[in-house]
């Protein structure tokens, strides 16, 4: 039996720029803000009902949220959804000694 090689790529450390997606720095920034929101609401223990209640949206769109399938929302609106769920969300712009900035969620 002829032995397979496995093919080893090293990351990007962003998955979508990995998968060739398009927008992948808002595609990551996206999937951070929604772990943030799922964490927040499996800790609260609120059932996707209640949750849709405080985000000010459908039972429906709450489950595809905490299935990360939050391509449907914007940053804006997955922000929006943190505020409901009392937390301060605070951007912070700032020079980068890159030729093209990061975009990054820090998590208290």
């Amino acid at each position: 039996m002829a032995k397979r090689k496995t093919r080893i790529e090293k990351s990007s450390g962003n998955i979508f720029t990995d998968l060739g997606l398009p927008n992948p720095e808002q595609e990551l920034l996206k999937a951070q803000l929604t772990l943030q929101i799922y964490s927040i609401v499996k800790e609260r223990k609120l059932t996707q009902a209640q949750a849709g209640e405080v985000l000010g949206i459908k039972q429906p769109h709450v489950s595809a949220l905490l299935r990360n399938r939050a391509g449907n929302f914007s940053v804006g609106r997955l922000i929006e959804f943190l505020t409901a769920l009392g937390q301060d969300v605070q951007i912070t712009v700032k020079p980068t000694r890159k030729a093209r900035g990061e975009m990054a969620v820090v998590a208290r």
